[in-house]
């Protein structure tokens, strides 16, 4: 690879970032006052957790539900490592990857 090809990725990275402004976006930008929300910013105003939420949620967890697990009564939209998938392999103690041998997760009787 050339010089050449560094060049033209350079330039492709800034027309990419320019892009958006070129386009006529006029989107809310959040952080430049982080104590101040900007008016027009989105705000998710209902977020309904159903049996189907509650189900993935507590992939890998066995009942009974330990109390420690309160904490998803009050888990909203923003992000959680908990209700994601995580590392694969033998770190995959929920089952997240469908990695544990017979296709069930690591639950308490287990370990």
């Amino acid at each position: 690879m050339g010089h050449g090809y560094t060049g033209l990725a350079a330039l492709s990275a800034i027309l990419f970032c320019f892009s958006g402004a070129a386009a006529g976006y006029d989107y809310p930008i959040a952080g430049l006052e982080p104590s101040i929300r900007p008016a027009g910013a989105p705000v998710i105003m209902i977020y309904p957790k159903n049996a189907a939420w509650y189900r993935h949620a507590l992939t890998g967890v066995v009942p009974p539900y330990p109390a420690s697990l309160h904490f998803l009564e009050n888990q909203g939209a923003w992000y959680s490592p908990f209700v994601r998938p995580g590392m694969t392999g033998p770190y995959d103690i929920r089952n997240w990857h469908g990695s544990a041998p017979g296709g069930a997760g690591q639950t308490a009787e287990k370990r």
